[in-house]
This record gives structure tokens, C-alpha cells and sequence, in this order.
């Protein structure tokens, strides 16, 4: 069955950098679009980057661009998001989706933006 597993959360200091993964099994990852959400307390979730299959394309939220960048590698079925120059405002658990006949969702990883 597909499973999307996310790591690499955590705390960190405002100004610092994190690197999230999400590894993926149960379908041809190299053909689909990969997308990384996030969803703060008392907010609703909200797409922050997503990267096409074929031509490695990717879009990004208005509020982190120029700071994260999405990028896969599918000889390891993984998708990364990595996140530089983070403030308390990217405090949020962050998802690894996958739409294929419907939308699939990891659990999710916690990033915490505290001094």
C-alpha cells in the first residue's frame, strides 16, 4: 500500500535551517508529483512546495519563497524540502503528499521555530 513517511523535524533557532524528507513506497514515485504541506496550530493546512515528475519543475507558497527549496531524488524515492532562514511563523507540522487516484498523506514531522 502507499506510505509516505516524513523526518527531519525538529527544533531549531530563528535564522537556522532544517532539511525534511519523505520517503515513499506502494507506488511509481519517479511519475508523480510530489508536494510538501504544512499546517499550523489553529490554521489550516496550507501547500508550501510541490515538485512535477518528469520535469523536475516546482512551485512554492508565496511566504517561503527564495528561503525553501523542493527537490527528489527517485533512485531513493524521496522527496526533500530544505528550509533556510526559518522564522516562528514556519512553526508548523509539515506533510509529504502524493494525489494518485485520490491524495495520500504521511503523519507528518513537527518543525519548531523557537529561541
Amino acid at each position: 500500500q502507499v506510505q509516505l513517511v516524513e523526518s527531519g523535524g525538529g527544533l531549531v533557532q530563528p535564522g537556522g535551517s532544517l532539511r525534511l524528507s519523505c520517503t515513499a513506497s506502494g507506488f511509481t514515485f519517479s511519475i508523480y508529483a510530489m508536494s510538501w504541506y504544512r499546517q499550523a496550530p489553529g490554521k489550516e493546512r496550507e501547500l508550501v512546495a510541490a515538485i512535477i515528475s518528469a520535469s523536475g519543475s516546482t512551485n512554492y507558497a508565496d511566504s517561503v519563497k527564495g528561503r525553501f527549496t523542493i527537490s527528489r531524488d527517485n533512485a531513493k524515492n524521496t522527496v526533500y524540502l530544505q528550509m533556510n532562514s526559518l522564522t516562528p511563523e514556519d512553526t508548523a507540522v509539515y506533510y509529504c503528499n502524493v494525489q494518485l487516484f485520490k491524495s495520500y498523506w504521511g503523519k507528518g514531522t513537527l518543525v519548531t521555530v523557537s529561541s
